[in-house]
């Protein structure tokens, strides 16, 4: 198959489905998705939307990523560690590098790279908020 650029919903959309699947399967990361993500046609509806913003300005995502981990390390029981996030971006950059190539693809990588250590930076405070709520 051969690369192509990110240059539609379309494309986000095989590029946020493709990564997914490896996602689901994944001995680390397949058990907490399945378990937190009951309807996974509406999260990869919303999970296309986010990106699409994100990568063609396309102003499709209101929602709240940060407060949305936050909760899903609270139901894991604090479980979620960098570990978890290495994964996450190992696979990301493996979906971009099978199917995707250009500006935009770096785009999405730069992004995902920053995004994971911002929501990782940003459980651990809330850890650390709900440590000192509980003294």
């Amino acid at each position: 198959m051969s690369k192509k650029k990110i240059e539609s919903r379309e494309d986000v959309s095989l590029l946020v489905n493709t990564f997914y699947s490896k996602v689901r399967k994944d001995a680390l990361l397949g058990p907490i998705f399945n378990r937190i993500i009951t309807d996974w046609d509406t999260h990869l509806e919303l999970l296309t939307d986010f990106w699409e913003t994100n990568l063609l300005y396309a102003r499709k995502y209101y929602g709240n990523p940060l407060h949305a981990h936050v909760v899903v390390d609270h139901k894991m029981n604090h479980t979620i560690n960098e570990l978890h996030f290495g994964v996450w971006i190992n696979l990301w950059l493996e979906t971009i590098n099978e199917l995707f190539e250009g500006e935009t693809a770096q785009i999405a990588i730069n992004r995902a790279r920053n995004m994971g250590t911002f929501i990782h930076l940003n459980i651990f405070n809330a850890r650390n908020r709900e440590a000192k709520k509980e003294e």
